[in-house]
Formats: C-alpha cells, sequence, structure tokens
C-alpha cells in the first residue's frame, strides 16, 4: 500500500480548521439558543461561552480565524497547482462507480495520493458550504452592510436558516471524515507531525509482523 505525507501547510490549515470549528459550532450553538429558529433549545453541553455575550466573543474570534486559514488554504492550493492535480477532473461515471464500490465496501484506498470520485465531490462540496456559512454569516451579522447578501439569502431569519443548515452540513461531513479515519488510519497518520506519524507507523508495522505467519 502507497501512502504519502501532506506537505505542512495542509497539515498546519488541517488542525487550524478543526479547532476553529470546534470553537464556531460550540459558540454558535449557544448563540442559537438564545433565539432558538426551529423553536427548541439544544443541551447546554453542547454550546460554549457561557452567556450570550461571551458567546458571541468566541464565535467572532473562531470566525476571523477560519475565514484566514480558508483563504490561506484555497490560496495555497491554487498557486500550488494541488486543487487542480488532487480535485480533477471530475466525471460522473466514476462519482457512480465508486459510490457502488462504497456500497459494496471494495472502495479502495490503497494510494493516498489520489482522491477518488467521491472524495473530490465531499472536499469541493465542504469548499461551497464554507462558503455559504460565511456569506450567511455576514448576513445575519451585519444585514444593513451586506444587503446584497442579505437578499441573497431571503431575509434576516432566512440567513439565520441557512447559517444553521450549512454548520450543520459541515458537522455531518466531519463525523463522516472522523469514521473514515476510523476505517483508514493511515488518512490521519497523514496530518501528524512527522515524529508521531513515523512512530505511529514503526507500531502499525511492527504489529503487522507479528500476525505474518512463521
Amino acid at each position: 500500500m502507497k501512502s504519502s505525507r501532506h506537505p505542512p501547510w495542509i497539515m498546519i490549515c488541517h488542525w487550524i480548521n478543526a479547532f476553529s470549528m470546534l470553537i464556531m459550532v460550540g459558540s454558535g450553538l449557544k448563540i442559537y439558543n438564545a433565539s432558538p429558529i426551529f423553536g427548541a433549545k439544544l443541551p447546554a453541553f453542547l454550546t460554549l461561552g457561557g452567556w450570550l455575550g461571551g458567546a458571541i466573543q468566541w464565535h467572532f474570534a473562531a470566525m476571523w480565524l477560519f475565514v484566514v486559514n480558508a483563504m490561506l488554504y484555497l490560496g495555497f492550493n491554487v498557486l500550488t497547482g494541488r486543487l487542480r492535480a488532487r480535485f480533477m477532473p471530475l466525471r460522473f461515471a466514476e462519482f457512480t462507480s465508486d459510490l457502488f464500490d462504497l456500497v459494496r465496501f471494495r472502495l479502495s484506498h490503497a494510494n493516498l495520493d489520489v482522491y477518488n470520485a467521491l472524495q473530490k465531490v465531499a472536499y469541493l462540496s465542504v469548499i461551497v458550504a464554507a462558503t455559504v456559512m460565511i456569506c450567511s454569516g455576514l448576513a445575519v451579522w451585519k444585514p444593513v452592510q451586506f444587503p446584497v447578501l442579505r437578499t441573497i439569502m431571503g431575509d434576516f431569519d432566512n440567513s439565520r436558516v441557512v447559517h444553521f443548515f450549512a454548520m450543520l452540513y459541515l458537522v455531518l461531513f466531519t463525523l463522516a471524515h472522523l469514521t473514515m479515519v476510523v476505517l483508514v488510519p493511515r488518512t490521519l497518520l497523514n496530518m501528524l507531525p512527522i515524529g508521531f506519524a513515523q512512530s505511529a507507523r514503526l507500531s502499525e508495522t511492527k504489529e503487522g509482523n507479528q500476525h505474518e505467519p512463521k
């Protein structure tokens, strides 16, 4: 099986993104509970910030970190050619074939240098969802200053709904991503600092050798 490490800037952006998303979701749910869109409040243990003002401060701090990190991530991907190399071409026939393999639990992860069609669609959809989340968040935060965004989203209340579901999509993607990490641990090793990754691979190799027939 072939396994390659991601470049350092990918690893840094990945973990900054995970940290900022965790803060944004927790503080966002606290803000949601102050004025529930769908009536019911969410459990307090899922929230962050302590009170509404604290949650807003946490949310804005994490938001700027997320936005700057996302811009750097996209910029590096475009400038290095990684975006085109990893995500293009994207063919419908490959997508349906990989989806069929996934359903049969036969989807290959032998070469981590190449994204299959399902990965391409998933990661590209995350970029779209993150963009929608940022734009709807701006429409909620500054509806007067961003009238075009507010109009595109429908109105202030609809902007909150769009923001909520964009966040929910990213949370569901994260859960699916974590599930894949459990099923294919090598994907996590490629996102760890080199010392941790090498130690983990050495341990993995030793375990594999122990199970080989003598």
